[in-house]
């Protein structure tokens, strides 16, 4: 039976929570969670979980039962990436844990909160190979912020503590807990730690008073300063303090891929994304620059293009970050403050004083009129740079806006331009395709009020459509958009400039009929070709109170541009055919 979002928020139950009361592990979990003020668990049962989803029965959650365990960690993470709150996903043994490995890898990759929860065989199959047995703690080492696996009934409620703790203090990350079904099933008393203390972890870094005199004497020397501003603005919650500081500064600010949103794309001051597929001004900025200052930004390869020692070659770098294992750790800084970026830009803020910026500022307005992002408009083709354009128009860049990998990633980073924090959600360090679509049912279920819309390719989109239940079951109000060029678009950009036209395995045109497709599962579909059927189409996807795929059937040979190739530097921009 259909269940709408809003009817879920009557299916919830928060109990009283009694301490002493003798329960089992899988209760003992579920009070945790509620302790935690958890609402939401994305999750898929299987032999091992049968326990806690024994106890789920009784409706302590808001359970969105996924098609997939990839679909799941997705979904949960999406959630966590427009809220700031910790996503939570249940996994079976074995083959269920292990369908997470790939979203909890996108999730460290990109500092995401999340507590992943899985079932194991009990303890004394351990080792056995025993049916639907993995060491899912040993494979996920290098792919946590931390794990546990739980051989006492009595640490459940400790490491449901410090799971949650870990996941959300300091640089965010994923947290995996692996629950034998013996613990599961074994009796305690309840209790539940109000604090702890997790030996050797620092959770938050506030800067010294002369970290940060040092950090606005370097910056305010300056004649050509630039902010590169990372996630770690939107991790941080310091999108306000962003915009006061650059206001106040009068410093032009670039957001990286990770930090679209954490600065208005609006603002008179914002200088767009940089690196491969960044704007002239922003990688313009960067060569010229006397001082660029990072601000939770990792000076990735994305930016660096690898050739960190040509990076920024007339600048002094500052870079502030709350890992100090990020600090100097790609490229050679002057200045170094290992700190929580908020915190550092409030101390900064009543010290900080306008630079003599003006020349520089006037320089940059010049470059961003002569050098816009820009394509070629050939009559009634659609061109997918203008389904962009279309979707940033229709929402007056409010709306939150998740994407796969590949060429609409690249487009929907260059086109549509985020106001707001955590609007744009991206898999942007691990790169993950089918991450898209389930990231949106996810950020609209934690954002039932707004409008989400979920870009996707018609390659990365065939890797979790199966999520189209959800948002059919749940009435989940996605707008799908396809961006569907026929091919895997990225890969066949790559193969047409740099390995002579050979077109190796990119074909796409046994895809479904995406409409067919959606109907199937009970959602709207609608097709566009040309731009007028996608004006049509798309004012008709956004006045309906339900989930819809949108295939917009785009220009399969269009080309993502501007372009800095792999192993060049950012000077040697490719601005394309215009």
């Amino acid at each position: 039976m259909s269940v709408q979002i809003a009817e879920l928020e009557d299916r919830k139950k928060v109990p009283n929570i009694p301490f002493g009361e003798e329960v089992t592990g899988a209760e003992m979990l579920l009070r945790c969670l509620v302790l935690e003020q958890v609402e939401y668990i994305f999750g898929y049962p299987g032999g091992a979980v049968l326990p806690i989803y024994d106890s789920l029965y009784g409706g302590y959650f808001k359970h969105i039962l996924t098609r997939h365990e990839q679909g799941a960690i997705h979904a949960a993470d999406g959630y966590a990436r427009a809220t700031g709150k910790p996503g939570v996903v249940i996994a079976t043994s074995g083959p269920g844990a292990t369908n997470l490995v790939t979203g909890i890898a996108t999730a460290q990759m990109d500092s995401v909160p999340l507590v992943c929860i899985t079932g194991n065989v009990p303890q004394h199959l351990i080792g056995t190979d025993a049916f639907q047995e993995a060491n899912i703690t040993g494979i996920t080492i290098p792919i946590t912020k931390h794990n546990y696996f739980v051989r006492d009934i009595r640490d459940l409620p400790r490491v449901v503590k410090e799971a949650f703790y870990i996941a959300t203090t300091g640089r965010p990350g994923p947290v995996l807990i692996d629950i034998p079904k013996d613990v599961c099933n074994a009796k305690a008393p309840f209790t539940y730690p109000e604090t702890v203390e997790v030996r050797g972890y620092m959770d938050t870094l506030v800067p010294s008073d002369e970290e940060v005199n040092t950090f606005l004497a370097v910056i305010q020397a300056a004649k050509r300063p630039v902010i590169l501003a990372g996630g770690g603005i939107i991790a941080a919650g310091a999108d306000k303090e962003l915009l006061a500081f650059a206001e106040k500064t009068r410093i032009p600010v670039i957001n990286t891929f990770m930090g679209l949103g954490g600065f208005p794309g609006v603002h008179e001051l914002a200088l767009g994304m940089p690196g491969m597929h960044g704007s002239y001004t922003a990688n313009q900025a960067l060569l010229n620059a006397d001082c660029v200052i990072g601000l939770g930004a990792r000076f990735d390869d994305r930016i660096t293009m690898g050739r960190t020692k040509e990076f920024a070659p007339k600048a002094r770098i500052v870079h502030v970050d709350i890992d100090p294992a990020e600090l100097g750790k790609n490229v050679a800084t002057a200045v170094t403050v290992a700190g929580d970026v908020k915190s550092t830009l409030q101390k900064a803020l009543p010290l900080a004083k306008a630079c003599d910026s003006e020349e520089w500022i006037a320089q940059l307005k010049t470059w961003q009129e002569q050098y816009p992002y820009r394509y070629r408009k050939d009559g009634d083709q659609l061109k997918p740079q203008a389904v962009i354009e279309l979707l940033y128009r229709s929402t007056d860049g409010e709306a939150i806006v998740t994407t796969d990998v590949g060429q609409h990633q690249m487009w929907t980073a260059q086109y549509y331009k985020f106001k707001h924090a955590r609007s744009f959600i991206s898999s942007g360090g691990l790169g993950t395709m089918g991450f898209g679509f389930p990231a949106a049912i996810g950020a609209q279920i934690a954002n039932p009020g707004r409008t989400v819309i979920a870009v996707v390719g018609d390659g990365g989109f065939q890797m979790t459509n199966q999520e189209l239940a959800i948002v059919a079951q749940y009435k989940v109000p996605v707008k799908v958009a396809i961006i569907n060029n026929q091919c895997l678009g990225m890969v066949r950009q790559w193969q047409e400039l740099f390995y002579d036209n050979r077109y190796s395995e990119i074909d796409l045109t046994c895809s479904p009929d995406f409409v067919k497709l959606a109907e199937a599962y009970g959602v709207k579909g609608l097709r566009a070709s040309t731009p007028d059927e996608a004006e049509a189409v798309w004012a008709e996807a956004l006045q309906h109170d339900g989930p819809v795929v949108v295939d917009f059937r785009v220009t399969p040979e269009e080309n993502v541009y501007p372009m800095v190739a792999a192993g060049n530097t950012l000077d040697q921009m490719v601005l394309g055919d215009e």
